[in-house]
């Protein structure tokens, strides 16, 4: 199934947002584009703010999901889209958030009912993480999950969480290899994936620095990400939650400024972002459990530097060949030079402030902590 579902790349606040214009105008400043989940009767507002959302409301997600009448689904189907499916401010409708497996048959006679009356919007559905427990996935395969879902409910995108930002580690097992499933459904099933990534420290999830919300912006776009989603914008006001980007008194914390200067780098970047397709992606010095090194005989042949490194390798619509870089450590910042297997090639780098094309010094470069680099191949003649 390939998706035409939007032209802008979609940065969620994942959660409720309210209908305040004032509060929303500011999410927009912070460089989200879809507002998250809203009540009906909230679209107007989201739309002055210049964003878009998914609509919650019963008749899209109140249903025993094992036990789904068509009948009334279908009823409530036509009434949601009768009532809102013409807004401009609708990304979607929102169906349900880590599904069970035994789930699947319910969503899809919802998902589908969706998509019949309302074929350009998104029945979202996001999907556990691979560290939840079989009980909780329904199977003790992770990809059995994965590919069931998409096999069963045939949505038009993937999205999963992942919270892998610990306080007594720096990275959760797991967290390559949930984007390693990702990507090959992506890739397999040809439609694209989001990945809902940490931004408020509860439970013993650490509270992010900026090195954090860049880490898992740009491996998920090495990854070829197509979406990203931030948990959560707004604080939770229980337990030890803390520095979301707007706390639980309405206050911007630093967390707000990390994302709203990410947020700014894939906006310059999204052109180019929304047209590639991954080919590949190796990791350089330490390799983790399920991933693959760079084997030196793809585009890329390796790459100088003291660090380790994430690449994603591209192939854009139009034919020519990207490279991503990512420095992997939270702390250090890394020197990095690109060798290519094609002599006569070399790189540009795509800047995150403009948008455009720059030449590289000795096809190298800096990267800060989680900071990645987008690099165009250009091939002799051009």
């Amino acid at each position: 199934m390939e998706s035409t579902i939007d032209e802008n790349f979609p940065i969620m606040a994942w959660g409720s947002a309210p209908g305040n214009s004032a509060v929303l105008s500011e999410m927009a400043d912070c460089g989200i584009n879809v507002a998250g989940f809203v009540a009906p009767e909230h679209l107007d507002a989201i739309s002055q703010a210049g964003l878009r959302a998914f609509v919650m409301d019963y008749r899209a997600s109140g249903y025993d999901f094992q036990n789904v009448d068509p009948k009334v689904v279908m009823a409530n189907v036509n009434g949601l889209v009768k009532e809102v499916g013409s807004h401009p401010a609708l990304y979607g409708y929102y169906l349900k958030d880590e599904p069970n497996m035994r789930e699947f048959p319910g969503l899809a006679i919802v998902s589908d009912a969706f998509l019949e009356k309302s074929p350009d919007k998104i029945p979202y559905i996001n999907l556990f993480p691979n560290y939840a427990s079989q009980n909780q996935l329904g199977t003790e395969n992770y990809w059995n999950y994965v590919e069931g879902f998409i096999n069963e409910v045939n949505p038009p995108m993937i999205s999963y969480d992942h919270y892998a930002l610990m306080e007594d580690e720096p990275l959760r097992d797991g967290y390559y290899t949930n984007l390693e499933a990702m990507r090959w459904g992506s890739v397999k099933y040809k439609r694209p994936f989001w990945n809902v990534v940490l931004t408020t420290a509860h439970f013993k999830y650490r509270e992010p620095s900026f090195a954090d919300i860049r880490f898992q912006v740009w491996t998920t776009l090495a990854y070829g990400g197509k979406g990203i989603s931030y948990f959560t914008y707004f604080a939770p006001g229980f337990g030890n939650c803390r520095m979301a980007p707007i706390d639980q008194y309405g206050n911007r914390t630093p967390t707000w400024d990390y994302l709203q200067n990410t947020n700014s780098a894939v906006k310059m970047l999204a052109p180019i972002l929304l047209r590639l397709r991954s080919t590949g992606v190796y990791h350089v010095g330490d390799v983790p459990v399920g991933c693959l090194a760079l084997p030196g005989n793809t585009l890329v042949r390796t790459i100088f530097g003291n660090g380790n490194f994430l690449v994603g390798e591209f192939i854009h619509s139009d034919g020519t060949s990207y490279v991503m870089v990512v420095n992997k450590d939270f702390k250090s910042s890394v020197n990095f030079r690109v060798e290519l297997n094609e002599p006569d090639s070399h790189i540009r780098r795509i800047s995150s402030y403009s948008g455009q094309p720059e030449e590289l010094v000795d096809d190298g470069d800096w990267l800060a902590p989680g900071q990645g680099v987008l690099l165009q191949v250009m091939s002799k003649g051009i």
